[in-house]
């Protein structure tokens, strides 16, 4: 399982770069714009610099409406400022098919410009208090696009988490969805250390998170802290071991 970090900006990023070996990606937001809100280009570039040539950068396109056209310029941009993954919060999306355009859009906007390039389809645990595209539609909207992974995340940011709003059974669906597609399964949404014992059972492939390795668990308020981010590595690989040793003696 890898694991995803967010800082908001240039400094939380240089905090992210002290705990490098620990993470494995830094994923470049601007949380006061929302669950998925996109941050400056400049911010992206200055990132990209920041942190380790290794270690790949993400971008979020923001919760976006439906206008494809829109959205593709604004996923080539990120590419285009040095991100590596482009993820894309289909807010505005009710339907599979609208979502599909758009995500069909990005897919086209951001391989043209590097074919190597990871876009992921982004949805809502908490679609219904939205109105956008159920949870589990996203592998199927992510295969049609090509798209390479399908992640879900809370949109109100409200202290309501991921498994509030979908269970570990439809997590776990959400992901054996994601793989029969061949796709990556990523799950956020004010994910804590203690939820990494089912999202390691039901072979969550990217957790993003926040809050948990911010100062205070506030993902507002809080700052980035490294040795934050090393713990939770140190949860993550704990159970990922267990899980291991738990599979092999079935």
């Amino acid at each position: 399982m890898l694991l995803l970090i967010s800082p908001d900006g240039v400094e939380e990023a240089l905090e992210c770069a002290k705990a490098a070996e620990h993470l494995d990606i830094v994923d470049v937001k601007k949380p006061d714009e929302g669950s998925l809100g996109a941050n400056y280009p400049w911010v992206i570039r200055e990132i990209r610099g920041a942190v380790p040539a290794d270690k790949p950068v993400s971008a979020t396109v923001g919760d976006v409406p439906y206008k494809p056209g829109t959205v593709a310029q604004a996923a080539l941009g990120a590419a285009v400022s040095g991100a590596t993954y482009i993820k894309v919060g289909l807010y505005g999306c009710t339907t599979p098919d609208q979502a599909i355009e758009v995500m069909s859009g990005v897919v086209r906007a951001v391989k043209d410009y590097r074919p190597d390039a990871f876009v992921v389809a982004s949805g809502y645990a908490d679609a219904h208090r939205i109105g956008c595209v159920s949870p589990l539609a996203l592998p199927d909207i992510a295969r049609r696009s090509g798209s390479d992974a399908a992640m879900l995340d809370t949109a109100i940011k409200d202290g309501t988490r991921l498994f509030d709003h979908v269970s570990p059974a439809a997590c776990a669906e959400f992901v054996r969805l994601a793989h029969e597609a061949g796709l990556l399964a990523a799950l956020a949404g004010s994910v804590k250390a203690e939820d990494l014992a089912t999202l390691t059972r039901i072979g969550t492939d990217i957790v993003g998170v926040r809050g948990a390795v911010c100062e205070g668990g506030d993902r507002n308020s809080g700052r980035i802290q490294p040795r934050l981010v090393a713990a939770f590595r140190a949860e993550m690989d704990r159970h990922a071991q267990e899980h291991a040793t738990t599979v092999a003696a079935l």
